[in-house]
């Protein structure tokens, strides 16, 4: 052996044959010129943009060729080698930057922010932590149907600062989840170095701390990741459980071409360059004469014809045309919703607003045996407000789960559980907490369909609303927040009729549904409910009083609020509830209003940035000519929802809803 064709790492091949040790070697070089290609292309100005994987290709490379290709990997901006190793074609892959149609997001998204259930790779959003919950759902999917499968997402070490690292590790713990995550660990986060992000030494400290397994491998030794991830594989699919896997190694260039690498000292980056992946490995082979000069160069040869050849195809393939009705209809999985009309004659008891949701919720376990129950306390407590009593006993702890306390991790895995075709529902125990899940909600959820024709096939519960002086955290309207985000379903019943009849409905729609139920209502009401399994259609308002004066449009409570003023004020309105508030029902909307020409919209929400202000302005728009007085708006006081009921009942709008349907009256 020369010294010149000496690798700086150390290498063993233990009992793997020459044909796994050259199938490495292919593998981890695609990505490598893939890359320098890219650069070229970057400084003629033909891609915007690039996140450098060089110097890191060994990780990706490794791992993904061992595992089995029907097992999931979910990889971040420097994973190039997961697609190349999947096999990913390359014409399509390109497209897929360069923002062609002929791209897995049609041209709606850029680099790596895609999956693809063809090759089993779900890709990142930009908020990096999130997909670790993901990864979570998938794995749990499988240990429910008894599959001996693993599922890989990788971290780096900056984004193992966010929350949703602790919160995928811990339920991965908790639950004993077949996942290895890997931790790429290149020594800075963009520009920021390692000292400055955490204190620990290393990430194989944080592994005890979470009752599971941690190792640390290097990270540029593609032998070292492919033998390391190989036999956790192999020994997960039989004692399913996580693992934390640290590989140490380094970004030889910037987080993306611009920002450079001025920030890293000189002798780190010449450091790191001796132990560079691709030129290691292959002066190792050389030196071991598993491949000649010769086999050398006409591999990097064929592999660069793929390259361009994968380059003219995306060159050649043609940019997105802009059509709104396309791209509004891909927001949602397309779903006609079925009408299922109790039979005939069953019988339709009295029941309470809460049995209403309790029975929704057990006939949808009964028709969907791969629904799946997520929240906190909802097993053997039956949850806070005992909508889930005694269902442990009929559907099993696997389908009926307490969760810790991390409404992220469970609603990203709600959507690794529809990824492997299950359903989810995931109970919020207050609607004010699920700010802590927001980002889970309206950055993956709502957009996965969109992205890359994922589905979320999830439910969200949301015990909502006042009038309990449960006080600010406990108490607040925020249906609003989500009226405004494209790719979800809202609805809010606002009796027991509907209650059973909309949350059966949001299970059967394959798109994620936010679903709001009031807790004031929930032991106070009563209706007939027919006991047979049943749907109320999501996006239909429906006429709850009828009458010429005026029309009351609102949601929630504020039905019965409307229903009690019209009657003491001897008014004879149209009550229109809409039910469903994303899509809201505009044809009910306009049909009231010109039957009228008078219009209030009450809710309970505060007034700003309610949605009664975007009905507001639709009907200036859309029905100014029927108007015969200004439409009025009835709201919550624009401030936090107060404790003492004193304070409560002045917050709320029922006092001013009076004044304002007599001033429209009379106007």
């Amino acid at each position: 052996m020369t010294s010149a064709l000496a690798p700086t790492l150390a290498f063993d091949r233990k009992d793997y044959s020459n044909d796994v040790l050259k199938h490495l070697y292919r593998e981890l070089l695609r990505p490598r010129l893939i890359e320098e290609k890219m650069l070229i292309l970057l400084r003629q100005g033909k891609i915007s943009k690039w996140f450098s994987g060089i110097g890191q290709e060994a990780i990706s490379v490794g791992s993904t060729l061992a595992l089995r290709p029907d097992e999931y990997i979910l990889p971040l901006h420097r994973n190039l080698g997961v697609f190349t190793s999947r096999q990913v074609p390359l014409g399509r892959l390109f497209a897929q930057w360069q923002g062609k149609a002929t791209g897995y997001t049609k041209g709606r998204d850029r680099s790596f922010h895609f999956g693809t259930n063809e090759h089993h790779i779900v890709g990142m959003i930009s908020h990096l932590g999130p997909q670790l919950a993901v990864a979570d759902g998938i794995a749990l999917a499988d240990l429910l149907d008894n599959a001996a499968r693993v599922t890989l997402a990788y971290s780096g070490d900056g984004g193992a600062s966010e929350g949703d690292f602790h919160e995928a590790l811990n339920v991965a713990a908790v639950w004993q989840l077949p996942v290895i995550f890997v931790v790429e660990n290149n020594g800075y986060g963009l520009s920021t170095p390692s000292n400055e992000q955490f204190r620990f030494k290393s990430f194989v400290d944080k592994g005890p701390a979470y009752g599971m397994e941690a190792v640390q491998v290097d990270g540029n030794n593609v032998l070292a990741v492919y033998d390391l991830i190989k036999t956790l594989a192999e020994d997960l699919r039989e004692r399913p459980r996580p693992v934390l896997v640290e590989a140490l190694t380094f970004r030889m260039r910037g987080h993306e071409e611009a920002s450079g690498t001025k920030y890293v000292p000189a002798e780190l980056m010449q450091e790191w360059a001796t132990k560079d992946p691709v030129e290691n490995y292959e002066k190792w082979l050389l030196a071991e004469g598993i491949i000649s000069e010769t086999a050398r160069i006409q591999m990097r040869e064929s592999i660069k014809a793929e390259i361009d050849k994968g380059w003219q195809e995306t060159e050649a393939a043609p940019a997105p045309v802009a059509d709104a009705k396309t791209e509004l209809a891909d927001m949602y999985q397309p779903f006609e919703q079925p009408t299922t009309d109790a039979p005939a004659g069953s019988p339709a008891p009295e029941k309470r607003y809460i049995d209403a949701i309790q029975e929704g919720l057990k006939q949808s376990m009964e028709r969907y045996p791969e629904l799946v129950l997520m929240g906190q306390d909802i097993a053997e407590y039956g949850g806070v407000f005992k909508i889930t009593e005694g269902f442990v006993q009929q559907f099993g702890k696997g389908r009926v789960r307490n969760t810790p306390l991390c409404e992220s991790a469970i609603v990203g895995a709600g959507l690794g559980l529809s990824i492997r075709g299950k359903k989810a529902m995931v109970e919020m125990q207050f609607a004010d907490f699920v700010t802590c899940g927001f980002n889970q909600i309206v950055n993956n959820l709502a957009k996965s369909h969109y992205r890359w024709g994922q589905n979320a096939d999830v439910v969200v519960r949301m015990p909502t609303g006042a009038g309990t002086a449960a006080g600010p955290f406990h108490s607040q309207s925020n249906e609003a927040w989500f009226t405004h985000v494209p790719g979800l379903k809202v609805v809010y019943p606002s009796n027991p009729h509907d209650a059973k009849g909309l949350l059966c409905a949001a299970f059967e729609d394959p798109n994620p549904v936010m679903y709001f139920e009031h807790k004031l209502l929930y032991r106070s009401l009563s209706g007939p409910v027919p006991e047979a399994y049943y749907t109320t259609p999501i996006g239909q308002a429906a006429l709850v009083a009828e009458g010429s004066d005026l029309s009351i449009i609102t949601y929630g409570l504020g039905v019965h609020w409307a229903l009690a003023a019209c009657q003491e004020l001897g008014l004879k309105a149209d009550i229109l509830d809409l039910r469903t508030l994303l899509p809201w029902d505009t044809e009910a909307v306009a049909r009231t209003t010109r039957k009228t020409g008078r219009v209030l919209i009450l809710h309970e929400d505060t007034l700003t940035g309610g949605l009664g202000g975007e009905i507001a302005a639709w009907l200036a728009e859309h029905c100014f000519s029927h108007l015969d007085a200004p439409v009025r708006r009835v709201a919550a006081l624009d401030t936090a929802v107060p404790f003492a009921p004193q304070l409560e009942a002045d917050f709320l709008p029922q006092q001013r809803l009076r004044e304002q349907l007599r001033a429209l009256r009379e106007y």
